[in-house]
């Protein structure tokens, strides 16, 4: 986003877009593409909302990550984040990495977020898939800390997105190679680390008293299969959202669906409306 302008938290400086009016959506940034959810806060901003989206520690120009990373620190600073433009409570969405952060902002913070909106949460939550997944990202450190940043992100976006990755990102979100590449530093240095010492668990997700709706795709794979089930687990009035033949780029394969299933969401808790 070319319009971000810094925003001082403690120990640093993170970007921030804060554009349009209505109901406030805060959209946390999630790992690796920093501007992923720039689709859908174009969007909800369209739809009468005002959206504010950031750029975590190390990513684009905010300051460095430094230091050890970790999913609470994130959450901390997206509290301090929302003290310093005002805004006392605001309703939360996010994706992958971003999603584990705003499970703790809620978690911790349950005064802020009026609701939670999970696309499809690391599979650390899930038992069931939780040491597949960790041993996965574990092999994903080892070629990064033999090969280099580069050379990992290669092999990871390769893995996940075939051959061709790269024209396949920019159709999706140009300029976001280049972003990427700037970035895989901090997520490879900083974020795969931090995911994979992250814990959330029954007692934590207790602490959650607002509204849940969770959106995830029909074709994402068995590790966000359990990851659905866990959180409805957790949150059995939650709502679910399935979008057909999405995977877990759906935040910007399926936005147009995201958005409209977000947006009716946010309107429900202002009416009362039940689903």
């Amino acid at each position: 986003m070319t319009d971000m302008k810094p925003v001082t938290i403690p120990g640093g400086t993170v970007m921030v877009a804060d554009r349009g009016s209505g109901d406030p959506v805060l959209l946390v940034q999630t790992a690796l593409t920093a501007d992923e959810l720039v689709p859908l806060a174009e969007n909800l901003e369209r739809g009468g909302h005002r959206v504010v989206l950031y750029h975590r520690r190390g990513y684009g120009a905010s300051s460095p990550a430094g230091g050890a990373v970790t999913v609470v620190g994130d959450a901390e600073d997206c509290h301090e984040l929302l003290s310093r433009i005002g805004l006392a409570s605001t309703h939360v969405a996010s994706t992958s990495y971003g999603a584990a952060v705003a499970l703790e902002l809620a978690a911790r913070w349950p005064s802020r977020v009026r609701s939670l909106t999970l696309i499809e949460p690391p599979p650390v939550v899930a038992p069931s898939v939780v040491e597949e997944f960790a041993a996965a990202n574990s092999t994903l450190l080892t070629s990064y800390r033999e090969r280099g940043a580069p050379v990992a992100l290669v092999e990871f976006l390769t893995l996940l997105m075939g051959v061709g990755w790269r024209a396949t990102l920019e159709r999706w979100l140009p300029g976001s190679v280049e972003q990427v590449t700037a970035d895989a530093e901090t997520f490879f240095g900083h974020d795969v680390p931090a995911l994979i010492d992250w814990r959330f668990d029954d007692r934590d997700a207790a602490r959650i008293s607002c509204p849940v709706l969770y959106v995830g795709g029909s074709a994402s794979g068995e590790w966000f299969a359990a990851v659905r089930q866990q959180v409805l687990s957790w949150f059995p009035d939650a709502e679910d959202v399935v979008v057909p033949d999405a995977d877990h780029n759906l935040a910007l394969t399926h936005v147009d669906q995201i958005a409209l299933a977000v947006g009716r969401f946010i309107a429900r808790q202002r009416s009362g409306r039940q689903p």
